[in-house]
């Protein structure tokens, strides 16, 4: 694949006023009545969810309407749930038919005044067993977000940059800032997807193990961006925070 992800998929990100957004369209090697099974249900976005570095919990209720999701967020290494911030995401099918599905995550409330937080998906089938996706990732930040923001890209995130190439010739670098932290992260849930999607032809019991294995391996193609820790530390991590996920009830 000519393109600098090797593989079908374009990346894009816009930053407003107190607002920033990152937009991944791809072709995926999956038929759509497997993207559309997968992801018209809360639990399996849950599996999706979990191999992102910074989610550390999700657990669905399907028994309210709209159905719930409650997701823990917090750093890139082993917490605690009373350690993480905990995030309520409200899951609505938009659209469902033979040849569509669009589906959106909604949670109103983040931690450090931002809010509004987005995952949109909207998926279209293709000839030859592929499925075109549009997947959006968005939220909205305040003062105190902002600023904190800022001291992390200052600090720990110092030199961390996104995908989008800005400027030519020897001024070509990459997009850094709130837009660069958002192409990593929509990155980061494009590939928990599909990993999710690559697992399914395992037997139930080694999936979990096949998506994690698969999430990091594909983030390391991208380890300008996106590499954080080693690969024995991630798996360690992950599958504590699988059986973690499968075992207890949402934190209140």
């Amino acid at each position: 694949m000519q393109n600098p992800y090797k593989r079908p998929l374009f990346l894009a990100s816009a930053e407003g006023a107190k607002t920033v957004s990152g937009d991944a369209y791809a072709v995926l090697e999956a038929p759509f009545s497997s993207v559309s099974s997968a992801f018209s249900s809360p639990n399996r976005w849950c599996d999706v969810l979990i191999l992102h570095l910074n989610t550390k919990y999700c657990r669905a209720s399907a028994d309210t309407s709209p159905s719930k999701m409650a997701v823990s967020i917090g750093k890139k290494t082993p917490q605690t749930l009373k350690e993480a911030f905990p995030l309520e995401f409200a899951y609505r099918v938009d659209a469902a038919s033979p040849d569509y599905l669009a589906v959106q995550l909604n949670a109103e409330h983040g931690p450090l005044s931002t809010s509004n937080y987005r995952i949109a998906l909207e998926s279209v089938s293709l000839p030859d067993g592929k499925t075109f996706m549009h997947l959006r990732y968005s939220y909205s930040y305040g003062l105190a977000g902002r600023l904190a923001m800022q001291t992390y890209l200052s600090t720990l995130g110092r030199g961390k940059v996104g995908f989008t190439q800005i400027g030519q010739g020897d001024k070509a670098a990459h997009v850094g800032g709130m837009r660069g932290t958002v192409e990593r992260n929509t990155m980061r849930y494009y590939l928990a997807i599909e990993a999710y999607l690559a697992s399914l032809g395992q037997p139930p019991e080694q999936q979990p193990s096949a998506r994690m294995q698969y999430w990091f391996d594909a983030t390391e193609g991208y380890s300008r961006q996106l590499h954080e820790v080693d690969r024995k530390d991630y798996l360690s991590m992950k599958k504590e925070e699988y059986q973690r996920q499968q075992t207890l009830p949402a934190p209140r």
